[in-house]
């Protein structure tokens, strides 16, 4: 038995050093993984709102192993909201995206309970969930389906190392979670963005083999297409993983990661800043 902490459970570790307090366990359905955690801005409120989807190849992950980005976001004082969702083999595509959908609802009805303002909102994810992040910002009848308006509701997208245009499907798990082949079209993010898209900040590590950096290079290309708002950053140093760790202070020499994401989402939850994107200039940083 290895009793040695994993990575993960040292980054967590060291931020609950100083970390602000967090509300967890609090249930925003009636399922086993309906649960998400809060943690509040290291402000005062009301303060703009991050919600943070983690990644796991669509079939795991927990929230408690992101802690670690939930104090890094608060401190920097964003309301951070990192839910649990449905995975492979419970539900198939479109069962996580409906979890997301769910969590943006409650977020919306209850996060000025814990100083959050629902007018600032804006929605991330690291891979299957920048998946998740794009899915809910670019294809809006997620929102729609909670009574919710994307155009209204979200400020921004922010995904670090996300599959955004990944078919054709060559893992056989892949195709039993997004099947069947008619439809494949509909589960790729890529394929909704439209002049309405949302700003968006696009990250990813040159040394990336999980998910190739292409993936972010072409929702990049699109957004700009249509004339969106799109940030790219590729660092060199960082692969799948130490992209999201870089978030975490020990880590954070590797990549300004967590300034990036901070310079960003400030600049779009600014309580003056325009909601309305279909004027914004397409460019790429």
């Amino acid at each position: 038995m290895n009793l040695l902490p994993s990575p993960v459970d040292c980054l967590n570790a060291i931020a609950r050093i100083d970390a602000p307090y967090a509300r967890q366990g609090m249930r925003y359905g009636s399922g086993p993984r309906h649960i998400l955690d809060v943690y509040p801005a290291a402000a005062s409120g009301p303060t703009p709102v991050i919600v943070f989807f983690y990644g796991g190849g669509w079939e795991g992950g927990e929230r408690g192993n992101y802690f670690f980005v939930g104090s890094a976001l608060a401190s920097r004082g964003f309301t951070t909201v990192i839910p649990d969702y449905r995975v492979y083999p419970e539900v198939r595509f479109p069962g996580f995206v409906e979890d997301a959908a769910a969590v943006m609802r409650w977020t919306v009805d209850r996060i000025a309970e814990v100083g959050g303002d629902r007018r600032r909102l804006i929605v991330m994810g690291h891979s299957a969930g920048a998946y998740i992040a794009a899915m809910l910002a670019f294809d809006r009848k997620w929102f729609a389906s909670v009574d919710l308006d994307a155009r209204v509701e979200l400020r921004a997208m922010i995904g670090l190392a996300g599959p955004y245009d990944f078919l054709p499907l060559r893992s056989r798990k892949l195709r039993k979670i997004f099947g069947p082949e008619e439809d494949l079209a509909g589960t790729q993010p890529i394929n909704f963005v439209d002049t309405l898209a949302p700003p968006a900040f696009l990250a990813t590590g040159t040394r990336d083999l999980t998910v190739r950096p292409a993936n972010t290079i072409r929702l990049a290309e699109r957004i700009r297409h249509v004339g969106g708002e799109v940030d790219v950053k590729l660092y060199k140093r960082v692969n799948h993983r130490t992209l999201v760790g870089a978030l975490a202070r020990p880590l954070r020499f590797l990549a300004p990661v967590l300034d990036d994401v901070t310079s960003f989402a400030l600049k779009h939850s600014h309580p003056q800043a325009p909601v309305d994107w279909t004027a914004a200039p397409g460019r790429i940083a």
